[in-house]
């Protein structure tokens, strides 16, 4: 996997101050997309061992709250085994920082089995992460009021409560 760009101290992109990596990679080519760039997989740098353990150190002091990855797209099949080596180490190594993930893939597509996202990764990353920003970005109905997501057909989603629950629970971020 490479990744364009990693922000270490960012409050745009989740609650806090979070480490952001913006993965490569992007099949979906959303229409007037924020950051088109990372639609290649092959740009940016490759996210090497180095690398990863930099992000997973950033993340363990008290006055970050997290980690958040999107994209790109950390849910493309090719990204899918990197990011899920990524998110268990977050969560062994600094169990108290929270992950935020961007997908243009919805909850439904990404939670189906016979979906063409999935991998034997998908629950993995799904069952690791604490919120899933879904949808792909949406130029009819961008919205520059929304927190933390682009159009208003996204969702941020409570990703524990939603696999408890059994079906989706809106975060109480989706303002």
């Amino acid at each position: 996997m490479n990744y364009g760009q990693i922000y270490f101290t960012d409050t745009a992109n989740g609650i806090g101050c979070r480490t952001s990596l913006f993965v490569s990679g992007c099949s979906r080519h959303c229409r007037e997309c924020f950051n088109p760039e990372t639609w290649d997989f092959n740009y940016g740098e490759f996210f090497s061992k180095d690398v990863e353990d930099e992000v997973v150190e950033s993340v363990k002091p008290p006055y970050i709250d997290g980690l958040s990855i999107l994209g790109g797209e950390p849910m493309e099949i090719r990204n899918q085994e990197a990011v899920a080596h990524l998110v268990h180490r977050i969560k062994n190594e600094a169990p108290g920082a929270t992950i935020w993930l961007y997908s243009g893939f919805t909850w439904e597509e990404l939670s189906n089995p016979s979906s063409a996202c999935r991998t034997e990764f998908t629950d993995s990353i799904l069952s690791t992460i604490d919120v899933l920003v879904d949808g792909a970005f949406e130029i009819d109905k961008k919205d520059i009021s929304l927190m933390f997501r682009g159009s208003s057909n996204q969702r941020i989603i409570d990703v524990p409560e939603t696999i408890k629950k059994g079906h989706i629970v809106i975060s109480e971020y989706n303002k």
